[in-house]
């Protein structure tokens, strides 16, 4: 039996259909239930902020710290999976590969989430026998509800015909779509040799590159805003889950075409 915590959210949801399909019992918590007394089997963590964290801060330790905490205190299980985030390796080109040094400053409210983030892993990695940590890159996929960086530009393509961009077009980062993700998730959880893994594609794209896909679709228009920053993420190292697992092909300018139509609908329902 799996467990998956945060079964309401993007990669939650998709978990709970992704276990489903397979035939596998799953069992979805509500929002604020704590279920003792029960074993929970193979737990999948999945709760966590994305985009808002700036704006609630204090919900970012609650979701990847405290409300870990006390199912870790209350609950018993056969198996846990945390998901955190290849945020924690910085912009700063460090090596990201699952055994490099983490750094973080504190009074910067970006490293917040990064810093909560560590404290989950580290109790997963520390204070259970069967915990296994699973950083995520950006994951994207059919969301309708998300604010996140990739959703708000299709958005802004769709319903302006204006991208007004605030990272310079040569910023560059890891996606990785939400199908491979679950179905690594999946085997981690189930048979992972490991207890660190990176879920990453690998491979980064370029604002550019994204714009550019984006427009041959929608014939948007894209403006770069002043004093946009400059954001390139080093590339994630995905040597674990190559030899163990290979990597499900998952192409970001592949797939944003289906992307943007689904995006597309849904603003045709809104109207």
């Amino acid at each position: 039996m799996f467990t998956v915590f945060g079964s309401r959210g993007f990669i939650g949801s998709q978990m709970v259909q992704y276990l489903k399909d397979r035939q596998e019992s799953v069992y979805c918590p509500e929002r604020d239930e704590l279920p003792t007394g029960r074993n929970l089997g193979r737990v999948i963590y999945c709760i966590g902020l994305t985009a808002d964290f700036r704006t609630r801060p204090l919900d970012a330790v609650e979701a990847h710290v405290a409300k870990y905490l006390r199912i870790l205190q209350t609950c018993t299980f056969d198996s846990m999976l945390y998901l955190s985030t290849t945020r924690l390796y910085g912009t700063t080109g460090a090596a990201t590969d699952e055994t490099a040094t983490l750094q973080a400053q504190p009074a910067n409210l970006s490293d917040l989430y990064n810093l909560s983030k560590a404290m989950g892993e580290s109790l997963t990695l520390t204070a259970c026998p069967n915990g296994k940590v699973a950083r995520l890159s950006n994951i994207y996929g059919p969301d309708a509800e998300s604010r996140n960086f990739l959703p708000s530009l299709i958005r802004e393509a769709l319903t302006q015909g204006l991208i007004r961009l605030g990272t310079s077009l040569d910023s560059a980062k890891d996606y990785l779509g939400v199908k491979a993700a679950v179905e690594l998730l999946y085997r981690i959880s189930s048979h992972g040799q490991e207890r660190l893994y990176n879920v990453a594609s690998g491979c980064n794209r370029t604002n550019d590159e994204i714009i550019q896909a984006i427009r041959q679709q929608t014939g948007c228009a894209c403006e770069v805003l002043p004093g946009a920053a400059r954001l390139v993420f080093p590339s994630i190292k995905v040597n674990r889950i190559r030899q163990e697992f290979g990597i499900p092909a998952s192409d970001l300018l592949q797939d944003l075409p289906a992307l943007i139509q689904f995006y597309q609908d849904a603003e045709s329902q809104r109207d």
